[in-house]
């Protein structure tokens, strides 16, 4: 009996072994499969020499395509038709990025459950609740329609299937490996997703949440004094003064009880956070050195490894565009060619609003509109779950939209900034084709073809920069902007009247634009798109006008402007901020009631050049210093247990500061004596002071800007290991160089045009999405030090100007 039980043993152990080793528990990858040699995550180290030429069959090019890859691993793809620059674009994006490509879109879908189980469940429901897939498949229908867009969207999508199908597990990116799952074959829908997803980063927050509760607590004066529609300072977009060359269509009258309060609810979210942001300008010839313009662009966005941009240059006939692309989509996003480059900043667009829905019952079949009950459409999101059934989520449609939520999920802090029972009206649900905008800039060779390229471009609004090199230069604040009247979509709105929806859109040629303005220079920073004589609504509130006000000062006096002058603005660190606030708030501070460590602090503020650099102390105090003066000024009365609100701006509080020192909302409420503007800086200077010491320990080095910042470049799934060291860099939200801790310019350019264009830029990455590659991680130190590579637009794939290390042939046979 014994002898049999062993036996037993010996058999079972081993079966119970093999199958712990094999499967996935929880965040751990089943470790036999992942430690395996052959085909575990050692296959992932790459070597570090680079095979010279190499040559593929695919049967799926219409002609031999050469792709030349230089010493960043940027590929130069050569091709002789369209359908092979597209497909070869699609399969050596994925050949560097396939992980990124296929983890951006099945979060976009709101399929994470798939891949970790029923944690994700709740965030794969918001995404599919807010309308990703439904958008996604509305803007695949308008890709479809145009033949060069589905041209470009089916090619690529080839070139990433024949890639995904000549993988062998050994092969698979590391990050299938430690999170156990396999790519799927890509579909054009996925396309479509990873352009929502960028509507979704750039234009799914609003206020109009705590802008309700607001009004609802304080009165509508009190809104218009401390939430105005135009701020007390300002540098817009398009130049004060310019005029509008155009017959504006009527702006929809608002109904009568426009200012009629809807119920909230107990909303829990929380203020924009300020960091979507960019910057972009062009100077004319006329303040350059070489008589040509010059552009540049640096988008704001999370920092990620791999990097959100894939650097590429694409030719074929008609076609040779250098730039950066967004891995799971065909084109050029931002970049230059022989004639023409771009750029692009966020517009930060009034495109999504909530409305207030009546239901006939519970059953949410029909809902009260125009004065009739209207039927909601149903959509049944199947989610599959990890480990666990799949779930049916049914959202309810109304003609707006999805009705988000009926009911919120507890501890789920997405879910928190939307209204139960309010239907979402998005742009991005729309019917669009952005393809189409940047398939024709690609190809752009003057200021009517950039102009052309903009009308097909809908969401997510975009300031688009131009420079040619016929000495033109523009900038237009582009969209597809619904006509509102004034402040529509500010507050949450009455979903049974019908003169609460979009009445119609502002012409595409009435969009905001300026061409060749008399200052020589365009520029953006995400501030207001104009002066308050547009005669139309965008929004009521933009970003903060300091990096746009360095930015204007800044090339209003420059002359002779060189690419390594531009380059050195770009990482400019100069606060505007603390030059508008500083000579207010210093003569407040008593120095006799500071302690050694706050006095040496304020030594050291007095004495501050008021540039965000990495060595500076002054930088840290002034920065805490001044976020605690706004929650001093500001708490006591906009936060309030179960009525989620969000404070006035920086501007209004700057406002306040220079000319309502004496104004009602310094005192503290919530104390008995009646404190002043000087009490509220003093205590918190000292608190600003005390914070760091008690966190860095005596004030020194420790201190400095770089070390309180601590700006890094996380793996994109957070995945430990797989990120950044910490940066000793400076820079700030408030400056033009815009870094906070991973959050900045996520790729830098500047193109100066000329008889052959000359483009510079980096990113804070690799091109590789494989932390096994030397090509992973090696421009971030390049992006940190504030340098740019020369980029290489070559002529042909034989150009000698080119470092170029390897060459791939893709033969059809």
């Amino acid at each position: 009996m014994m002898n049999k039980i062993k036996a037993l043993i010996c058999i079972v152990i081993p079966i119970l072994l093999t199958y712990a080793l094999n499967t996935k528990f929880g965040d751990t990858p089943p470790l036999l499969k992942f430690l395996n040699p052959f085909t575990g995550f050692w296959q992932n180290a790459e070597k570090n020499t680079v095979n010279p030429n190499r040559k593929i069959t695919l049967k799926a090019t219409y002609q031999n395509v050469d792709i030349a890859f230089d010493d960043r691993m940027i590929p130069h793809i050569f091709a002789q038709n369209d359908h092979d620059v597209y497909y070869a674009q699609g399969y050596v994006t994925a050949m560097h990025r396939l992980w990124q490509m296929d983890f951006q879109t099945r979060f976009a879908a709101g399929r994470i459950s798939e891949v970790v189980g029923k944690k994700a469940i709740e965030l794969d429901k918001y995404q599919r609740r807010m309308g990703m897939v439904y958008g996604a498949e509305k803007s695949l229908e308008g890709m479809m329609t145009d033949p060069k867009s589905k041209e470009m969207i089916l090619a690529y999508t080839a070139g990433i299937n024949d890639y995904i199908h000549s993988l062998t597990q050994a092969k698979l990116p590391i990050e299938y490996k430690l999170l156990d799952f396999k790519p799927e074959d890509w579909t054009p829908l996925k396309c479509a997703l990873l352009l929502k997803q960028m509507s979704a980063v750039l234009a799914m927050g609003s206020d109009e949440f705590y802008m309700t509760n607001i009004r609802k607590k304080f009165g509508t004066d009190v809104v218009k004094d401390l939430f105005p529609d135009y701020p007390f300072k300002e540098d817009p977009i398009i130049p004060v003064g310019t005029k509008w060359d155009f017959d504006p269509l009527p702006v929809p009258t608002p109904p009568a009880d426009a200012l009629k309060e809807m119920t909230t609810g107990n909303i829990e979210t929380k203020q924009k956070e300020e960091g979507i942001g960019s910057n972009n300008w062009a100077i004319s010839g006329a303040k350059t050195k070489s008589g040509y313009p010059i552009l540049a662009n640096d988008p704001h966005l999370d920092l990620t490894l791999p990097s959100i941009w894939y650097q590429i240059q694409l030719h074929a006939p008609g076609l040779n565009s250098y730039g950066v692309s967004l891995p799971g989509a065909p084109g050029v996003i931002i970049g230059f060619n022989q004639n023409i480059a771009w750029g692009v900043t966020n517009v930060a667009a009034d495109v999504l609003d909530f409305y207030e829905i009546k239901f006939k019952d519970n059953t949410h079949k029909s809902y009260w509109y125009n004065n009739e009950w209207k039927n909601t459409t149903t959509r049944l999101e199947k989610i599959l779950i990890r480990g666990s059934k799949a779930e049916i989520d049914t959202v309810y449609y109304t003609h707006q939209g999805p009705v988000v939520y009926l009911q919120k999920p507890e501890k789920f802090s997405k879910a928190q900034n939307i209204p139960i029972g309010n239907a979402l009206r998005w742009i991005a649900h729309d019917k669009s084709n952005e393809l189409k905008t940047f398939y024709l800039l690609n190809r752009g060779k003057n200021y009517n073809d950039y102009r052309k390229a903009l009308t097909y471009y809908t969401a997510p609004a975009q300031n688009f920069v131009f420079a040619s090199v016929d000495n033109d230069i523009a900038i237009t604040a582009n969209g597809k902007f619904p006509l509102k009247w004034k402040d529509q979509g500010k507050f949450i709105m009455d979903g049974s009247d019908p003169k609460n929806d979009w009445q119609g859109w502002i012409p595409a040629s009435q969009n905001p634009t300026v061409k060749n303005p008399p200052r020589n220079f365009v520029s953006s920073a995400n501030q207001s798109s104009t002066d308050q004589t547009y005669p139309y609504y965008i929004n009521w509130e933009f970003s903060p006008y300091e990096r746009a006000k360095r930015i204007n000062d800044r090339l209003t006096v420059m002359t002779n402007a060189t690419a390594d002058s531009i380059r050195t603005m770009q990482t400019d660190t100069y606060s505007i901020h603390a030059q508008n606030i500083l000579p207010a708030i210093l003569p407040l501070v008593d120095g006799s009631k500071l302690n050694a460590t706050q006095k040496e602090g304020f030594s050291l503020v007095s004495a501050w050049n008021k540039h965000y650099d990495a060595k500076e102390v002054a930088a840290s105090i002034f920065d805490l210093w001044t976020k605690r003066i706004q929650y001093n000024i500001w708490d006591d009365e906009f936060s309030v247990d179960g009525v989620p609100m969000r404070y006035p701006s920086r501007d209004r509080t700057v406002q306040l500061i220079l000319t309502q020192p004496d104004s009602k909302w310094v005192d503290n409420i919530k104390t008995p004596e009646k404190e002043t503007l000087s009490d509220l800086v003093n205590e918190a200077f000292k608190y600003s002071c005390d914070s760091l010491e008690r966190k860095y320990g005596p004030i020194g080095e420790r201190w400095q800007w770089a070390n309180f910042k601590h700006s890094n470049v996380p793996h994109l799934a957070k995945i430990p290991g797989f990120g950044s060291k910490t940066l000793m860099i400076g820079g700030g939200k408030m400056t033009i160089d815009a870094l906070s801790e991973s959050n900045g310019p996520s790729w830098r350019m500047v193109v100066e045009l000329g008889k052959t264009p000359k483009g510079h830029g980096v990113f804070p990455g690799g091109q590789s999405g494989n932390p096994g590659s030397k090509f992973y991680d090696n421009m971030i130190d390049t992006w940190a030090n504030g340098e740019l590579y020369d980029l290489f637009f070559m002529q042909s794939v034989d150009d000698p100007s080119a470092k170029i290390i390897s060459k791939l042939k893709i033969s059809k046979k």
